[in-house]
């Protein structure tokens, strides 16, 4: 458990400096904003590789039991989280734009979504940190949102959903393969 908790204070603390009111002081403080660009990276890279290890050496704790005839709304939540997901690593589009930020969306609709499915103590931990991350970061987003200099366009709205859809058939098909638990709507 410890490298899991680590590793998503290594990930998600990062991810925080602007809410925290720390990032530009920490920009002023290094030698150059490449400098605190590496050092975020790194962090950041050392911490999901710390979430990786660390959540596949807990052993099993249950602490609640989900409803297993209501899985299919982690289904119902991934599919729009993958649409956002993509929208969010695109230009400017129309579902971004009245988002605002989709990918942190996203975020949030995977954590919840998986925090339906598993009721072990690690994915609690993991999926519960990673939504309460994404409602922050969210909202903090929203509220000093800046619109994009380019016009949004819909071929990018529809480049989103067919990229969203496919990496949602992908990573369902090969979940098991990638994650350790094969999934199933029947």
């Amino acid at each position: 458990m410890p490298l899991l908790i680590i590793g998503l204070l290594l990930f998600l603390i990062p991810h925080l400096l602007r809410e925290l009111g720390l990032r530009d002081r920490l920009i002023k403080a290094l030698p150059s904003e490449g400098a605190y660009k590496g050092a975020f990276s790194l962090a950041a890279l050392l911490g999901l590789g710390l979430i990786i290890l660390g959540k596949g050496q807990v052993s099993f704790s249950m602490v609640w039991q989900p409803f297993f005839e209501w899985r299919v709304l982690s289904h119902v939540l991934m599919s729009p989280a993958f649409i956002l997901l993509a929208a969010g690593n695109m230009p400017p589009s129309h579902l971004g734009a009245t988002v605002r930020n989709p990918m942190v969306l996203g975020v949030v609709l995977w954590g919840a979504a998986h925090l339906w499915a598993n009721g072990d103590l690690a994915s609690v931990l993991l999926f519960g940190c990673f939504t309460v991350w994404g409602v922050v970061k969210f909202t903090s987003l929203t509220r000093n949102y800046e619109p994009p200099a380019k016009s949004p366009s819909i071929f990018w709205d529809i480049i989103a959903v067919v990229v969203g859809l496919i990496l949602y058939g992908l990573i369902t098909i090969f979940h098991g393969q990638l994650f350790g638990v094969g999934l199933s709507l029947a």
